[in-house]
């Protein structure tokens, strides 16, 4: 997927036709900016370079015109495509007379919709080529400090391109192991704001009872022990970035607070009553299925789709191998000067053994077992170096090993994958399963 294109922002408060724009947006590699409010999308255009906005006519507290009567006098260049399952003449040629480029219906066809988004940017034509980040490059070396020349790293770095210098909302998404603080760091290191102060706070490693105040700070007499007023992450991250990662793991009173940061800008401390402005950028991540909580009321679907004004997916190292041998040789480097004091090699048939394996630890388990191997090699790296779990095993018969069926299951779904040479869709029909099923049994 090629996210080299404009920059889209979506308004609208339905979710559904919400996601359903960002798809479509998506298969045309579009960069998307959602936002369900006019207040959001105010702070997006703010903060943001837009190319197009998208936006309904009714919603609660402020109307969509409103965003189009400030989108044409703020930011005239920015065409204005209208979208509204409440159509009437009067609402046609009002939003015309503000400026808007077209005006579709819903229900409305996914081919009518890229009409009228090439109508938008038929003036500019030319603007695509012109915003083009060129990386083939430098993602041959590293982007910060991620590593990585596959088609899966140069989308994730398009998209740091296009919000390091803009204060939007992120979501990071990917399994355990994938390196989402790297791009957490990458994003604001790379941008203007790097400078200020980047704050990571691990929500799944701070006990429930403490994440409120660690992440706000708290008053003197909040509770036992509270002997001084104290600021909390959020202060602390003021003016540069806070990364919340495992947000998963948040209660839903921190969600409610969380909730209220994104809203008005301002937290307060736990034990006072006095809101305190604030100006900090939110990444958050998290390897759990939010949707999944949000069914089982867990996860506040407000906050989620608040979160998610920007989204990105970091594959698992088993869809990106050939950014393997990138990997090894930063970690040889690392490890070699730490425990050898030099360059330490790898030879070509260990190399392949390593791109041949699954990788479900993604890239910290690749990076635990180059460690390993640097320590008990000689100067180069053999297959003798690798743990026995990366070699081929055979599966006998006659085995009488009393195994968990989990794990017999997941050994079988690696060696239908090893057969299919990884091609997912085919060990799926094989194991009669659906791509989603495979990769929740892999994770799990």
């Amino acid at each position: 997927m090629n996210l080299q294109k404009e920059n889209i922002l979506i308004v609208d408060d339905d979710i559904d036709i919400l996601e359903l724009l960002q798809r479509h947006l998506k298969s045309w590699s579009y960069h998307t900016y959602k936002a369900i409010s006019v207040k959001e999308a105010v702070h997006i255009l703010r903060d943001t370079h837009i190319d197009l906005l998208i936006t309904d006519l009714k919603m609660p507290e402020v109307d969509g015109f409103e965003l189009i009567k400030f989108a044409s006098e703020h930011y005239p260049n920015v065409p204005k495509l209208v979208v509204t399952g409440y159509p009437s003449v009067q609402d046609s040629l009002t939003a015309i007379k503000v400026g808007v480029v077209d005006y579709l219906t819903k229900p409305f066809t996914k081919a009518e919709l890229q009409t009228a988004i090439e109508k938008s940017f038929s003036p500019k034509d030319n603007l695509a080529s012109n915003t083009k980040v060129n990386l083939s490059e430098q993602t041959q070396q590293a982007y910060g400090d991620i590593i990585g020349k596959s088609e899966k790293i140069n989308d994730v770095i398009q998209i740091i391109e296009r919000v390091k210098n803009n204060k939007a909302t992120i979501f990071i998404k990917g399994e355990s192991g994938t390196g989402k603080e790297l791009v957490a760091r990458a994003i604001h290191y790379q941008g203007k704001f790097s400078r200020a102060p980047f704050i990571t706070v691990n929500c799944g490693g701070i006990p429930e009872n403490l994440l409120e105040s660690e992440l706000f700070g708290y008053t003197k007499g909040a509770f036992t022990g509270a002997e001084k007023d104290r600021n909390g992450f959020f202060q602390a991250a003021n003016n540069g970035t806070i990364f919340l990662d495992e947000i998963g793991n948040a209660s839903l009173a921190v969600q409610s607070r969380l909730l209220r940061v994104l809203q008005e800008k301002e937290v307060v401390k736990v034990g006072s009553q006095r809101a305190e402005k604030i100006e900090v950028r939110i990444i958050a991540a998290t390897n759990s299925d939010l949707k999944k909580m949000i069914e089982k009321q867990t996860f506040r679907e407000d906050l989620y789709y608040r979160l998610t004004v920007v989204e990105i997916n970091v594959a698992p190292l088993r869809e990106r191998k050939e950014d393997i041998p990138l990997l090894v040789d930063k970690f040889l480097l690392k490890y070699g000067i730490e425990y050898k004091d030099r360059f330490i090699k790898i030879s070509n048939k260990a190399l392949e053994v390593l791109k041949r394996y699954h990788w479900v630890g993604n890239i910290r388990e690749l990076e635990n077992v180059i460690q390993h191997a640097v320590i008990m090699c000689d100067g180069i790296i053999e297959v003798e170096h690798l743990p026995d779990t990366l070699k081929i095993n055979i599966d006998f018969p006659n085995d009488n090993r009393l195994l968990p069926l989990k794990e017999i299951e997941k050994r079988y779904i690696l060696k239908v994958l090893n057969a299919t040479d990884n091609n997912k869709t085919k060990a799926s029909k094989i194991l009669g399963i659906d791509r989603k099923t495979l990769r929740n049994k892999l994770e799990n």
